[in-house]
């Protein structure tokens, strides 16, 4: 399989480079290289993120990993197929009563590491393990990829960046028709492997795209699960503001007019404090001697789960098992 990487067409720049050779194309990446490993709760599985992409996304939130090496941080391991499952199922070991069942990949966009996900996957089949293969990408692999993808994977994640295609190429560098092709032969051939299609809600950019994929997805099959993520200012957008609760609600509403029948969000820009913070704020004042901006910062933490104020993380009998350790803070509203 890895002879994909040695004329690569994985993805529609189709460069046709040997990336093996350290010959470069436009992802900058040759063999898959590991970022990092981690446990998802949520989403039920080991998620490996795999440096690299094929976009250049104005808004990226991984950058430092997207656009590697170009950003100047060098933190990759060339793990074996073998390594790494290795390492997962030592992982695994570690988080006794989390359910996993798939070892899912992410990025950049691991799409264009298609022969190293193979081979893992592989290794998971001739191991026997009960888990499947997730992928989260944004769809710009080539109709031979995507079939690859559907055929191997059990739960795809699709992002559609932007509708109109002055739009998509504007965020991220890259032509939108391939992946609205990928989203139809995903709802065709596959549905029942689609996790979800989402996009990012970005003011001024992408709010005005979200009712037009939104219809785009009905058309295809209105029981596709669309997620609307909340737009943190990152990378060259850095200074762009974020949604507003009132904006994540209406866009969402916005989609299920278009005839969507499962559409969710998550992530906003609050313009005042949380009623229930302000109120812990009250109460913690006095543990801080008077100070209400320790006081403030305290229940933020207390909200999280922290149950010892002053705070004194040293001499915390739970400073082994921290409730306020959040692996997954988008989950809090």
């Amino acid at each position: 399989m890895r002879a994909s990487y040695t004329h690569c067409e994985l993805c529609e720049w189709r460069c046709g480079v040997d990336r093996l050779a350290g010959t470069r194309g436009v992802c900058r990446v040759g063999a898959a290289e590991v970022a990092s490993i981690s446990c998802s709760e949520t989403l039920r599985s080991m998620s490996v993120t795999l440096l690299g992409c094929c976009y250049r996304c104005l808004h990226c939130n991984a950058y430092r990993i997207s656009q590697y090496p170009d950003p100047l941080w060098w933190y990759g391991r060339s793990l074996t197929p073998g390594e790494l499952v290795d390492e997962i199922l030592c992982h695994l070991k570690e988080v006794k009563g989390i359910r996993v069942d798939k070892i899912s990949f992410t990025g950049g966009d691991p799409a264009i590491h298609l022969p190293f996900i193979e081979d893992v996957a592989d290794v998971v089949r001739e191991r026997d393990l009960p888990l499947g293969i997730g992928i989260a990408t944004g769809g710009f692999s080539t109709p031979e990829a995507m079939e690859r993808i559907a055929f191997l994977c059990s739960s795809i994640t699709l992002e559609i960046k932007a509708f109109d295609d002055h739009v998509h190429r504007a965020l991220t560098g890259a032509p939108a028709g391939p992946v609205l092709r990928n989203a139809a032969y995903l709802a065709q051939c596959a549905p029942e492997k689609i996790r979800v299609f989402r996009t990012v809600a970005i003011p001024g950019i992408t709010d005005r795209q979200i009712p037009a994929i939104a219809a785009y997805i009905a058309d295809l099959n209105p029981d596709i699960p669309y997620r609307l993520i909340g737009f943190r200012p990152n990378f060259i957008l850095y200074y762009h503001p974020g949604p507003s609760l009132e904006d994540m609600e209406r866009l969402a509403g916005e989609c299920r007019e278009q005839g969507l029948h499962d559409v969710a969000w998550s992530g906003y820009y609050p313009d005042a404090m949380p009623a229930e913070i302000e109120e812990k704020r009250t109460t913690l004042t006095p543990r801080y001697a008077g100070c209400e901006e320790a006081a403030l910062a305290a229940a933020y933490v207390q909200s999280a789960g922290c149950p010892t104020h002053p705070r004194d993380c040293g001499a915390c009998p739970l400073r082994h098992r921290c409730p306020a350790t959040l692996r997954e803070p988008w989950n809090r509203r």
